[in-house]
This record gives structure tokens, sequence and C-alpha cells, in this order.
């Protein structure tokens, strides 16, 4: 998909002069139109070998029964196996306890802010926890008591934070076998609670903002504190220039009480071999090569996508990078979302449209949540229905 099309291109050569007689076809298609393709292709028997698929994606081709289950592969693989990867990545691709996908990168968030601001408020470290980082806040907001400057950016038409905190918190987000929304949890509830108050509070901008570059607003003290992920260092770093060159840095999420670092997204793409192929040795070769350490740190130099083998983080080129190091400490706290097919829609669509609905104060969170139950609830039907039927047979 997208970009890794381009550049995979660039490592097949060195496979196919290590594997003399295996050719091997890149076909690049826009993440945008990459799932609905597939799909198709799927219904008309016209599926690739092999695929890259974003990690959330891995459970609505598994459960269609587009792609092969790799336990075998891997048990008599002597470069790909479980301990080789972070166990939260390693997680997204286990459904019903078979492996469908193979980490080929990874990412997750951290929060990206600016050292000399938090200095100024007392802060010579990052938050450990959520006390902390609501301290935080309101201290950076003081310094800015006269100006429409905030402490932290966190967009309602960005469901992940709210997600994420709701996991630290120790919401299952959704219940009975993933066929009921469980939003109004208690444990989800407090974490929803907590974000909505950083914009009651005004120690966010309100709901989906303006900033028209985050970047900019970042380097101009509009806020000092951003959840995102590694795509954004190289950008973070033209902007964060000059004066400005050491005045940023990344940290791991903050736990919801002293575990640190708290739970952030496993995040990232995986390899997957679709079920009628008749080259599943030959790809699973071509799985192992893309697998190995130096193809990994070389991928990475080509497109900036994190490796997902451990033994590549000790590299120089990550070791000595400041700003990875937050990343490689999140990764041993992640945790995929659920693993359903309707998990996208549901966190696109609907955890960010109540997160709108109460940050604006247009319905209270406890009728925000009861709201959002009720519309997964819907999506969740037809998954309702599949599982009784398993029940009965």
């Amino acid at each position: 998909m997208g970009a890794e099309a381009e550049y995979v291109i660039k490592l097949v050569p060195e496979f196919e002069r290590l594997n003399p007689g295996i050719k091997v076809k890149v076909q690049q298609i826009p993440w945008t139109a990459a799932q609905e393709k597939l799909v198709t292709a799927f219904a008309s028997d016209n599926t690739p070998d092999a695929c890259q698929l974003g990690n959330t994606w891995v459970p609505q081709f598994a459960a269609l029964n587009a792609i092969v289950s790799l336990n075998e592969l891997v048990s008599n693989s002597d470069l790909i196996n479980k301990e080789s990867y972070f166990e939260g990545i390693w997680e997204t691709n286990v459904i019903d306890g078979k492996v469908f996908g193979i980490p080929w990168y990874m990412d997750t968030r951290v929060i990206y802010y600016r050292k000399d601001v938090f200095e100024k408020v007392g802060y010579n470290e990052p938050p450990k926890n959520w006390n902390q980082l609501f301290d935080l806040a309101k201290k950076i907001k003081s310094l800015h008591a006269d100006e429409e400057k905030y402490a932290i950016y966190l967009p309602t038409n960005e469901w992940a934070p709210f997600v994420m905190f709701g996991m630290e918190a120790g919401s299952s987000l959704l219940k009975d076998e993933n066929t009921l929304g469980n939003f109004s949890s208690k444990e989800f509830t407090s974490a929803f609670k907590y974000l909505v108050e950083f914009h009651k509070q005004k120690l966010a901008p309100i709901g989906i903002s303006q900033v028209t570059n985050v970047y900019q607003a970042f380097a101009e003290e509009y806020f000092s504190m951003y959840i995102s992920g590694p795509w954004n260092i190289p950008e973070f770093k033209k902007w964060m220039k000059g004066d400005l060159a050491d005045k940023w840095m990344t940290a791991p999420m903050p736990g919801y009480l002293n575990d640190y670092p708290g739970v952030s997204l496993a995040g990232g793409s995986s390899l997957v071999i679709f079920k009628n192929s008749k080259y599943k040795k030959e790809v699973w070769k071509f799985f192992e090569f893309l697998s190995q350490v130096q193809t990994q740190i070389e991928f990475y130099k080509l497109l900036n996508n994190l490796p997902s083998v451990k033994e590549a983080w000790e590299n120089p080129i990550f070791k000595n990078d400041p700003y990875m190091q937050a990343f490689y400490k999140q990764f041993t706290n992640v945790r995929a979302t659920p693993k359903i097919p309707e998990w996208e829609q549901i966190a696109f669509s609907k955890v960010q449209q109540y997160a709108e609905l109460a940050v604006r104060n247009a319905m209270s969170v406890e009728d925000a949540l009861e709201n959002l139950d009720k519309d997964v609830n819907r999506i969740l039907e037809k998954r309702r229905w599949l599982v009784e039927q398993k029940k009965d047979n």
C-alpha cells in the first residue's frame, strides 16, 4: 500500500539474487482504495499471493477466510518467532490462537512535548501518571492566561487518545465476545471524563480544532503537547530547527496511577498470505527476508517505518536517536484494539462523534457514552447473530 510499495521494490533485487528462480511482482494500491480492492479481489478469486495489511484489517480478512493461518510456517522457521517481536505487536495478528499475520513494521503513539515549556513550570521530566499530566497542563495554561494558547492538543476527530486512555483505565471497550459496546462502563467513563475535562477547563482547544498546521502550532507554543506517532518525527524536525532544535522531545504515555509507561496502541502493518496462493512456501521465504534485521534497517532508512523485529532496535540508528527512546519504551506496553472487522467503523465514526458532542456540552458524558453503546450495538447486530449461531451448533 501507498509509499511502502514504492520502496519495497528497492529490496526485491537482493531477495531475487539470494533466491534464484523466484520472482516478486509488486503491485501498488493507494491506502484509501486498498480495503475495497482486496475484498473485491477475494470475491472474484483474484487475490495476490501475499499482501501488506494494516494490522487492524487482519481480523476482517481472517473472518472472510481469505488469509491462512501461519502457525505451521512460524513453528518451522528459524527467523520468525513470537519472541523476536514486542508482545503487544505480535498479538494484533493472533485470532483464536492462530497467527494470521507477521508484523512488518510497527507504530504506536507517544507524547511530543516542548521541553522548554515543561521546565518553565517546574517539570524537568515528562509526566508519569494522569494526575501529573493534568497538573502540568494547568500550569502550562497559567503561563498563557491572557492568550489563546493551550497545554495539549486533543482534537476530537482523532479517536485514538480516547481509546488509549480508556484501555489504560482498564476498559475492554467491548464485551460479551465483542458483541456489545462497553463504553458506559465505569472504566471507560472515568477515562472519557478525564479527557473531556481538558477541553472544559480550556487546557485543550475545543473539539475539532481549526489548527491547519500542527507543526507550526507546536513551534509557536499554541500547544505544548501532542499525542502522535513516529511518522511525525521528520516533520517536527523540519519545523523545530535553529533555536527550537533542542526544545522538544518525545515521551511514553503516562499511566493511570503509577504504571509507566501507560497503554498505547499497537499499530503498524503485517504481512499475510492469501488462501488461494499457489506459492505459499516462496512467499514465506520473502517474509523471512523482509524480517531479517538488516532488511528491516534498510527499509527504515528508505521510509522511516519502524522495524518490528526487536533486535533491529540495537542498531545505533535507533540507540543514538533521542526521539526514538520513547517509542522503544512505549512498545513494551501497547495493546490491540478489539479484533473484529467492525472496529474501524466504531472508532472512526462513533467514538469521534460522541467525543465531539461531549466536549461541546451538547451531551453529558453519561448520555454520550450511553448513546455510543446503543450505536455500537446496532453495528454489532450481525456479529451477535453469528456468535449465537456458533453456540447453537
